[in-house]
């Protein structure tokens, strides 16, 4: 897969940019608040139709304009691709896939990527919820219809959530509604827990063998930690745990006005040498493991879909060690199209850049070095 151009039109601070990407690797240069983090954010847009930087897609509408527009160009199994991107202040989406109106679904289907950005390497110290929307978005990149179910998750629980805070307005409780709500829960759960568990064993045999190389004598393991699961499970026994615990933790629920259980309470927990890496790993120590971790998405992405996705570096270099960077940039694949964003070249060998397509920007205005 490769990306040939893209144009974005009011895209945050950039006005009418135009970049040409027709190179295996590119290099874009400036100082902090010029434009680079959001020419990666407008590619990972594409293909997943949201960003980890907001969820209100206004906020992507330069300030002064009433609509923004990203169209790019690409080759995907030698075939050409184009895909157009409009969105306006009154929230109109527009998703066209070579010059035809589309649905997320398929558009979403055409552009893979990978998303390394400073932002994640605090993936450990974070929130659950910072290392569920991780696996949530590494996992949409090979299941399509993964986005689905944790869409359809998210309203029933909602639903359930508004009945359960009207009860603890007026006392009275619709049990028959709270059972239907539950049941619904109960299935599209179950099945987002299965795929979280299944990916997440995927992800650790890859990533624990680059752990090791990279720390040359740790360990690196990892286990979905959610409240009613010991051991590993089958989907039929995920089913089975789940109804028990929403039958056990009713009252709770109701006393709270909230729902207590389910895939939105679960987290991920990493190991290194058996001891929890959140508790008692050092910063290096946990930087290695997110670097694992995207190298190791890069492969699955690959494996599960036939075709190398765009791997998006934004600011990350100048976080690491020269251990880890070094890791880092021989680690690409001379297949996999990488878009890298930086203060300036100084953390690049000569070797690197000399096959390297330079650009630099300012106040949103690029133009090749």
């Amino acid at each position: 897969m490769r990306l040939r151009d893209i144009k974005l039109t009011d895209y945050r601070n950039c006005k009418n940019l135009f970049l040409d990407l027709n190179s295996d690797k590119i290099l874009i240069i400036g100082k902090n608040a010029q434009g680079k983090t959001n020419i990666l954010e407008s590619i990972y847009f594409l293909s997943a139709l949201k960003t980890p930087r907001t969820s209100n897609n206004v906020e992507l509408i330069n300030f002064e304009a009433e609509k923004t527009e990203i169209n790019c160009n690409l080759t995907k199994s030698e075939t050409d691709v184009e895909l157009d991107f409009l969105y306006t202040k009154e929230k109109k989406r527009e998703l066209a896939l070579n010059k035809v109106k589309t649905t997320p679904k398929n558009f979403k289907s055409v552009l893979k990527t990978v998303l390394f950005s400073t932002q994640d390497l605090l993936l450990l110290r974070g929130n659950p919820s910072d290392r569920r929307d991780w696996l949530d978005r590494a996992i949409s990149q090979v299941y399509p219809a993964y986005d689905e179910r944790l869409s359809k998750y998210d309203k029933i629980r909602i639903q359930k959530n508004n009945l359960l805070k009207d009860y603890l307005k007026t006392g009275n409780l619709n049990n028959s509604l709270l059972d239907v709500f539950n049941e619904q829960l109960v299935i599209t759960g179950s099945n987002i827990i299965y795929l979280r568990k299944k990916f997440l064993r995927e992800i650790e045999r890859i990533a624990s063998d680059k752990h090791k190389i990279i720390s040359e004598t740790e360990n690196l393991n990892m286990s979905y930690d959610c409240s009613f699961l010991s051991v590993e499970s089958e989907l039929d026994e995920i089913v089975a745990a789940f109804q028990k615990s929403l039958e056990e933790r009713k009252t709770e629920e109701m006393r709270r006005g909230q729902s207590c259980v389910g895939p939105h309470r679960d987290d991920v927990i990493f190991y290194i040498n058996d001891n929890e890496a959140t508790k008692y790993a050092s910063q290096g120590q946990q930087r290695t493991i997110v670097l694992a971790l995207k190298l190791s998405e890069l492969d699955i992405v690959t494996q599960k879909t036939g075709d190398e996705p765009i791997l998006l570096l934004d600011d990350v270099l100048a976080e690491l060690d020269d251990i880890r960077q070094n890791y880092l940039l021989k680690s690409i694949n001379n297949n996999v199209q990488t878009i890298i964003t930086s203060v300036d070249t100084l953390l690049f060998e000569d070797e690197f850049l000399k096959d390297v397509k330079i650009y630099k920007i300012e106040n949103g205005e690029i133009a090749e070095k």
